[in-house]
């Protein structure tokens, strides 16, 4: 007939799925244990495992606190402008802090660093410029007691222009090189060029200056040999200062010009400078309240 050995119609035999083959062979497996979560190994297993992510979690922590001193140290050090003055470099003792900060390479950009270097040098020899005229007016003093007015000038002129050109001029330059600002160029180049000035008046060394220029140092030639040859030495500085101030003044106007500053941009930023500083927005303040009470009084 069909050749169904089965009777579709008779009771159906019971089949454990269980009992196949494959799976009793796997079953009865030798060497096969029961896992138990509590055995003494597998706590062990679990004991090692715990110990590593708390060794692992000791390490990020301390790593956190490392990162968080330093971040600590990094605000302690910080001031209202975001940096811990540092120059002049004062001991800790003086009673004088420092006044500014100032790092070239932290804030001046690579393509600048060589010709702001070279304006914080153009200042310092400025510095030793006038300590020189002023020990040349104190000797064209001894030559001549009429000549006290040179030496008396020569003192004001170190007190006051040496830290005047540092606050005048080279600070703004080193402004603008560290934040590109427009303003800070602008300022440079009105103050500095006054200052080329000054150093071809003071190279001349009109008499009664205060300045041991080319003109004092011959007059004394005939009187006292030395005394003139000092004064003509300092002569060479100051036409040494005004020489290198000319050749900064076009270095630095090259890389503002590279910079993309405008005047435009000078104006927008002393605008914003101006509205946003307190003691303007106090003022602006205190005047328009006084002016509401007086239209209500």
């Amino acid at each position: 007939m069909s050749g169904f050995d089965s009777n579709p119609f008779v009771h159906p035999v019971d089949v454990n799925p269980f009992q196949d083959p494959s799976v009793t062979q796997v079953t009865n497996t030798e060497g096969l244990e029961e896992f138990n979560p509590f055995s003494a190994r597998a706590l062990a297993t679990a004991a090692a495992a715990q110990a590593e992510l708390l060794k692992q979690q000791a390490e990020l922590e301390k790593k956190a606190a490392e990162l968080q001193r330093k971040e600590e140290e990094l605000q302690s050090r910080d001031t209202a402008r975001g940096k811990e003055n540092n120059w002049p470099p004062l001991p800790k003792f003086f009673p004088i802090k420092p006044c500014f900060y100032q790092d070239f390479n932290e804030e001046i950009p690579m393509e600048y660093h060589r010709v702001c270097k070279m304006m914080y040098y153009l200042w310092m020899y400025h510095c030793v410029t006038l300590f020189l005229n002023l020990l040349a007016c104190l000797a064209y003093f001894t030559v001549k007691a009429e000549n006290g007015v040179d030496f008396g000038l020569s003192i004001l002129w170190f007190l006051l222009f040496s830290p005047g050109a540092f606050v005048c001029w080279y600070r703004p330059v080193y402004k603008a090189f560290r934040s590109d600002s427009s303003f800070s160029f602008f300022f440079f180049f009105f103050i500095f060029s006054f200052q080329v000035i000054v150093y071809i008046i003071q190279s001349v060394g009109i008499p009664r200056w205060g300045n041991s220029g080319w003109i004092s140092a011959i007059s004394v030639i005939r009187t006292n040999l030395a005394v003139a040859v000092f004064m003509l030495v300092v002569a060479g500085f100051f036409t040494v200062n005004a020489v290198l101030a000319v050749v900064l003044l076009k270095m630095v106007h090259s890389k503002y010009r590279r910079t993309g500053a405008s005047f435009q941009k000078a104006q927008q930023e002393f605008s914003q400078g101006v509205v946003t500083n307190r003691n303007f927005q106090t003022a602006a303040a205190t005047a328009a309240s006084s002016a509401v009470q007086g239209a209500f009084q």
